[in-house]
């Protein structure tokens, strides 16, 4: 199988490497049901089972064969561009726009109704990478500007940025706090201070998942970068500590089924989302 067609169904690489990291937790006895929340294995499941196994996929079979119809003269236009360049379109073409994606769903109620699930875990680990609702990633502007960027011949190019990408994603959501035996080795410091400000890390992504945003550590308002936390410096959404919230979650939000949290609108559950007082609400149009 040749790197094209590999690109041309990304689900592969992304598995294969997100299976890593749960080895990896395993390994290091950090990936466990907490509390018995069966709930949460369900979310986990079949939220990053539909992703994988369907959405993804579905986006790039999409695309190309609409872009095959529409535009067959342009499949493959971009594919003598220099490998730096190819790599900045897809910066710019689904991180920054997965940056601002994340940032909105924080901003409008109906978005984040679809983000909710991803923090509604109260720990931080690989398995909630993929934990959000079915809608989530179909209608991520990211994603069909990679599948768009394939077909026009950056293929083998996305092939390489997918690997970088799911690594610092997996590796900023893991449990295994990699960063900051890093933080400790004095002379790596100045490198860890600029990698803090380039790239996700568990330690500033864990804190937009903290609980409480009076603990010092929590910016769930911020820190909002996938690949590159270097949107988040760029447009002032950066936070900085070097520490890991106390507690993880959305405060004062009434949960609702796992089947509400990933089907949502086309499932409800009987008892509504408190609104008063909740982070879905604080997050969206307070913010």
């Amino acid at each position: 199988m040749n790197p094209t067609t590999i690109a041309n169904n990304p689900s592969l690489v992304v598995g294969a490497i997100f299976f890593g990291f749960i080895l990896l937790e395993l390994a290091c006895g950090c990936f466990r049901q907490p509390k018995g929340q069966w709930r949460d294995v369900a979310l986990e499941v079949f939220g990053s089972s539909l992703l994988l196994g369907l959405t993804f996929p579905l986006i790039f079979f999409l695309c190309n064969s609409l872009l095959a119809q529409w535009l067959p003269q342009a499949r493959g236009v971009l594919s003598d561009l220099p490998w730096w360049a190819g790599v900045g379109l897809l910066l710019l073409c689904d991180d920054m726009t997965q940056y601002g994606w994340h940032r909105l769903a924080h901003r409008v109620p109906w978005l984040y109704a679809l983000h909710r699930a991803h923090h509604s875990a109260d720990y931080m680990s690989i398995r909630i990478v993929y934990r959000n609702n079915s809608f989530y990633y179909l209608l991520m502007p990211g994603l069909w500007l990679s599948a768009t960027l394939v077909y026009l011949g950056l293929a083998e190019i996305y092939y390489g940025y997918l690997i970088v990408k799911m690594a610092v994603i997996f590796g900023a959501h893991s449990s295994v706090p990699w960063d900051d035996r890093l933080y400790r080795i004095r002379a790596l410091r100045p490198l860890m201070w600029l990698l803090e400000r380039t790239i996700s890390t568990p330690a500033t992504h864990s804190a937009h998942h903290g609980q409480n945003a009076a603990d010092g550590v929590t910016h769930y308002k911020g820190n909002f970068g996938n690949l590159l936390f270097f949107w988040d410096v760029l447009f002032g959404t950066a936070k900085i500590t070097r520490r890991r919230p106390q507690a993880f979650g959305v405060e004062n939000l009434r949960p609702v089924s796992w089947q509400h949290e990933l089907f949502w609108p086309l499932v409800r559950s009987r008892k509504p989302v408190k609104a008063s007082g909740s982070r879905a609400l604080s997050d969206g149009a307070g913010q």
